[in-house]
């Protein structure tokens, strides 16, 4: 994607952390998990690419919202 970028360019990085959902055996969840609280929308897990995909998220959650709360 970047053709005149070289090795020379590149500088060590600390690592990334990512909170991720477990499950109760230690495993982590690799699939969106949308819970209901009240009046809440609560979006557990959101991995990667979430943020590729954010807006078909949040058209989702718009549409289980109406559903959900009765906005119609």
């Amino acid at each position: 994607m970047v053709p005149s970028l070289t090795m020379d360019d590149l500088r060590p990085g600390r690592a990334g952390v990512r909170a991720l959902l477990l499950r109760q055996d230690g495993d982590t969840r690799d699939d969106f998990r949308i819970e209901y609280h009240g009046k809440a929308i609560h979006v557990l897990n959101a991995p990667s690419p979430a943020a590729t995909a954010s807006l078909a998220i949040g058209g989702y959650i718009a549409d289980k919202a109406n559903e959900h709360f009765d906005l119609k």
